[in-house]
């Protein structure tokens, strides 16, 4: 077995086991989803019109559950000095650890988009639009998501911290998501992916020069 494959199976089994795996976001999804109605009220038609929208700001408002785990448990048991030394590079750690958390927690939450968003009254020919894009969104907000743990890392109250970072790198997903839904696909869905795959791209190296700083 190769080191990067060793990797990531620790990386995917820690997302699943110690991490909690996706029922705390799925649950915190469901709850947004069951409060809706009682706070715009139950006509279907005004239901209908926010739902998509909705949907993708109750992903990104879940998908900031499990970010301070990201680096903080490896950091504080001494596993992040280990990677850090060990034959894979620090950028790959970073973005295998991101890989996993999309697929642990980022892809239920992205098939539990378009449940919420038909339950809410949304079309029903949006639903495979809805889950795309929640799956571009859910891996765009583990990346840059993972920028924020890492520039947190160490320090008191990171998970008040890791949203003041991320919540506004997560604009951009929302607006583009939200104009892919409305548009039914489109320049909104390009705009979605360039950003997401810029995000995959970059954050990495963004990701590994923070960890070295907190581990110096």
């Amino acid at each position: 077995m190769s080191p990067l494959t060793a990797l990531f199976g620790r990386e995917l089994s820690l997302s699943w086991g110690r991490g909690g795996g996706p029922l705390p976001a799925l649950a915190f999804y469901a709850g947004v989803t069951t409060m809706l109605p009682l706070a715009v009220g139950p006509e279907p038609e005004r239901l209908a019109s926010v739902a998509p929208g909705m949907a993708w700001l109750a992903l990104a408002l879940a998908a900031l559950l499990s970010l301070e785990r990201l680096f903080e448990r490896d950091f504080e048991d001494g596993a992040l000095d280990l990677l850090s030394l060990g034959p894979v590079p620090l950028e790959l750690v970073c973005a295998v650890k991101c890989l996993a958390q999309w697929i642990a927690i980022g892809l239920p939450l992205a098939l539990a988009a378009p449940i919420a968003a038909l339950a809410l009254g949304a079309p029903t020919a949006l639903a495979p639009l809805i889950a795309l894009c929640a799956a571009l969104g859910a891996l765009a907000f583990a990346f840059a998501g993972g920028m924020g743990a890492a520039l947190a890392l160490g320090s008191r109250r990171g998970g008040l911290l890791i949203a003041v970072i991320v919540l506004p790198l997560f604009a951009p997903p929302v607006i583009f998501g939200g104009g892919a839904l409305t548009a039914g696909g489109g320049a909104g869905l390009l705009l979605l992916a360039a950003w997401t795959a810029a995000a995959v791209a970059l954050s990495p190296l963004a990701m590994a020069a923070a960890v070295r700083n907190a581990l110096d």
